[in-house]
């Protein structure tokens, strides 16, 4: 059976298609899909590199601040952090010309790598005493903070004030532990 030329250019044509349709099947359509697959995974890859030198130059700035923590006043036990602050504060108070009226720590319990110790502290001086002492407490070298104030005048006109502050501080259990345990694994990673 002898075709015509017409029918062969057809059966070519048919022949070419389908082999078009298969290659695109078993080929084409595959690699372009993992070729996406591919650059979806380099793009999460690259995220969760950035990311991870993001924690690395953060470590390379909180370990030496860690350190400098532990050296001004962090302490490793709760009582030890407790009496620290209450001396402060008496101090501070002192310096400041506040006569304190309530100085009462409040161990917070939990099973956190940081405990925190809470203080309420009441008392009564003018303005600048009880800024003086806020003051003492944001710039110390310790960790501690203020987590609420209320100041109220006494005497209308008079300067005279009463406060009442919420501080808080914490101690690191862990903190015998020498900072540059911490940083050894980022020193041991080949370097940039």
């Amino acid at each position: 059976m002898e075709l015509s030329s017409r029918e062969r250019y057809v059966s070519i044509a048919a022949v070419l298609a389908v082999g078009a349709m298969a290659l695109d099947r078993l080929a084409i359509s595959p690699l372009l899909n993992e070729r996406d697959a591919t650059a979806a995974e380099l793009s999460q890859l690259t995220v969760k590199l950035a990311h991870c030198r993001s924690l690395i130059d953060q470590q390379r700035l909180l370990v030496p601040r860690w350190g400098q923590m532990l050296r001004e006043g962090l302490k490793g036990d709760a009582a030890e952090a407790e009496s620290q602050v209450l001396h402060a504060l008496r101090d501070w108070s002192e310096q400041a010309g506040i006569s304190l009226s309530l100085l009462k720590p409040d161990r917070l319990t939990g099973k956190s790598p940081l405990p925190e110790i809470a203080f309420q502290a009441s008392g009564t001086g003018t303005m600048r005493s009880v800024a003086m002492l806020l003051w003492r407490v944001r710039t110390a070298h310790m960790p501690i903070r203020v987590t609420e104030v209320q100041i109220a005048a006494r005497r209308e006109g008079l300067g005279d004030l009463s406060f009442q502050f919420r501080l808080s501080t914490v101690c690191a259990p862990f903190a015998a532990a020498p900072p540059a345990a911490a940083s050894r694994p980022a020193s041991t990673g080949g370097g940039r």
